[in-house]
């Protein structure tokens, strides 16, 4: 692995991921370069051979159609070799009889994880359950961090996708829960009024609950 800083620290939203050759089951990937064009999710886990890292990857493994149909490629990573890796899927293959369709890092000297801040001083020496979600810029647009004892929700992680996705499209923000919000459902919220004339027009517009609060239905 190279990379340019291997100190650990928290890469930041809006930041550029940094540029790393990484050694996976797949091969040698550069990154964002590999990735170029495409929305990305790096995601890492504690280790190999673990029970609940085992869960993840088999709902990522099931969620891929669901991924691809986003336009979203998959890499994974633990501070494990390639061997642990490939040996670890040829047993969730054998086991449970599903295939792991996406390549996982090996970042057995930890380089990467320290580059992007995956590793807590009080969580041990492996890495955090976390999850980038990189744009077709190779700009880092969510980061999600959870504790080796607590798994993650595939479903969300796809929800939060989508919105990216949608808010870059038509230019609006997204609702909690979005698309089952409880106040607008799967309507998006307009960008608030920039001067007081449209802000008195909004305050009187049915899609409005104020005039720094107005929703829309979205095209599809």
């Amino acid at each position: 692995m190279e990379a340019q800083n291997t100190q650990n620290r928290l890469v930041t939203l809006g930041e550029k991921f940094p540029e790393l050759s990484v050694k996976t089951t797949f091969g040698t990937y550069t990154l964002p370069k590999d990735f170029k064009g495409k929305w990305w999710i790096l995601f890492s886990h504690p280790a190999d051979f673990t029970p609940v890292c085992t869960t993840e990857f088999v709902s990522f493994a099931k969620h891929y159609d669901k991924f691809k149909e986003l336009g979203v490629e998959l890499i994974g990573l633990s501070i494990d070799q390639v061997f642990s890796h490939i040996k670890w899927t040829e047993w969730i293959k054998e086991n449970l009889d599903v295939e792991i369709p996406f390549p996982i890092i090996a970042d057995d000297m930890g380089g990467v994880a320290k580059t992007l801040g995956m590793i807590s001083p009080k969580k041990g020496t492996n890495t955090v359950r976390a999850v980038f979600i990189v744009d077709p810029e190779g700009r880092v647009r969510l980061i999600m961090y959870y504790p080796q004892e607590i798994g993650r929700n595939i479903d969300e992680i796809l929800r939060a996708v989508k919105a990216l996705q949608t808010s870059d499209k038509h230019g609006v923000a997204l609702p909690a829960n979005w698309p089952e919000n409880e106040l607008i459902g799967k309507r998006a919220i307009v960008p608030p009024a920039d001067n007081k004339e449209l802000a008195d027009k909004r305050a009187k517009t049915p899609n409005c609950y104020d005039w720094w609060f107005c929703h829309k239905e979205l095209a599809d």
